[in-house]
C-alpha cells in the first residue's frame, strides 16, 4: 500500500487498518519467538513500514487540520 492510497482512506478506513496491521504484527512477533518461521521473511519487515506509513499520514492530517 502506497503512501497515496493511505492519503485517499477515510479516517476511519485507516483506523480499522491501523488495527489490523498491529493484530498481524503481534502475531508474526509470536511465531518468530516460538521459533516457527514466518511464511514470508519480510513480511515483518513491510508491516512495519506500512504501520509508520499510517501513522506519518495520521500526523499530517492532524497538523493541517490545527492551522
Amino acid at each position: 500500500m502506497k503512501a497515496q492510497q493511505i492519503a485517499n482512506m477515510s479516517e476511519k478506513d485507516i483506523e480499522s487498518k491501523f488495527a489490523e496491521l498491529q493484530k498481524e504484527l503481534v502475531k508474526l512477533r509470536a511465531q518468530n519467538a516460538t521459533g516457527s518461521a514466518p511464511q514470508n521473511n519480510q513480511q515483518i519487515k513491510n508491516i512495519k513500514r506500512l504501520i509508520a506509513r499510517i501513522l506519518t499520514q495520521n500526523n499530517k492530517t492532524r497538523k493541517q487540520t490545527k492551522i
